[in-house]
């Protein structure tokens, strides 16, 4: 008498999990692809890294590899170029901020007080060294900086050699690389403006509150997050944004003074031949950074304000 109970029921109960399998595949299936691509060109690629770090291998496809275990790391924690390295990427970062902080959120601030068309046109030309190529900018900073006959020194009196002196050709890659960036920091802290309700600074008015006090207690504050995601971009993306400059004007010199993490890692993986130790580099500044990230997500969680 149960037999007949038991086929009767498990046919009823395999349409019904089929349609709660069906309801819930649609948000799966939309991160599908995203989630294949960052498998295929992020996380594959970064497995494929750690592998190659315990490895000697001079990407010579009929030279095998040859296992090495740690010791490209312990030849990179013991060559000096790591800590310069680090040093002048630490430079670089410095640099950048007045680029991609202060100088964004003061023009952000004054492009706000114009209207219409010509604020349109305005934040146009603003953002527009961020639509040139970085090695087309490059080869046009390469003659403005000429020594002899450059706009630069022409405008300025001097006749410094500024690609192929090491002062001058780190503060020529943090000025080039600013103006190159300038233009996306100024579209996001305009942004970050615009999402801040007028009503709190309209309250304000009535009030009494300056305009400086309206800046300084509500608009500052309420533009923390976004600052905090610009510094967040400068110190993770600072390597990666000069990369193109250093390799088009100073190949990492004049005596290495240019050579940031990552055209150091670069520099050991396809000029010296060496991909294991680049890989070990690679690696060892991918931990590097996630940890100043995760300290630097930390701090905006606690800094920040927000009207929610």
């Amino acid at each position: 008498m149960a037999r007949p109970r038991t086929a009767a029921a498990v046919p009823a109960a395999r349409p019904a999990r089929w349609r709660r399998v069906c309801r819930a595949a649609p948000p799966y299936l939309y991160l599908a692809p995203a989630l294949t691509m960052l498998v295929v060109w992020t996380y594959q690629p970064l497995a494929q890294t750690v592998e190659l770090s315990f490895h000697s291998w001079n990407l010579l496809p009929t030279s095998p590899m040859r296992e090495v275990g740690t010791a490209n790391y312990e030849r990179l924690l013991t060559t000096p170029d790591m800590g310069a390295s680090v040093w002048r990427t630490v430079l670089v970062i410095l640099g950048l901020l007045p680029f991609t902080v202060v100088v964004p959120v003061v023009v952000a601030l004054l492009s706000r007080r114009v209207k219409g068309r010509a604020g349109a046109a305005y934040r146009a030309m603003v953002f527009a060294p961020m639509l040139v190529a970085p090695v087309a900018g490059a080869a046009v900073w390469q003659w403005l900086l000429d020594p002899g006959s450059g706009a630069v020194n022409s405008v300025l009196g001097t006749r410094i050699n500024w690609l192929h002196e090491s002062g001058p050709a780190q503060l020529a890659i943090i000025v080039i690389t600013g103006w190159h960036i300038v233009g996306f920091a100024v579209l996001v802290v305009s942004a970050g403006l615009t999402g801040i309700n007028p009503e709190y600074a309209a309250a304000a008015q009535v009030d009494g509150a300056s305009r400086w006090q309206i800046l300084r207690w509500i608009t500052l504050p309420m533009l923390s997050p976004t600052v905090m995601f610009l510094v967040l971009m400068t110190v993770l993306l600072s390597a990666q944004w000069t990369f193109p400059l250093i390799d088009t004007l100073t190949q990492g010199g004049p005596a290495e003074s240019t050579t940031t993490v990552y055209y150091l890692l670069w520099d050991y993986g396809f000029h010296s031949y060496d991909a294991g130790l680049g890989a070990a580099a690679g690696v060892l500044f991918f931990l590097g950074f996630v940890l100043v990230a995760a300290v630097l997500v930390w701090l905006s969680d606690r800094l920040s304000h927000s009207d929610d």
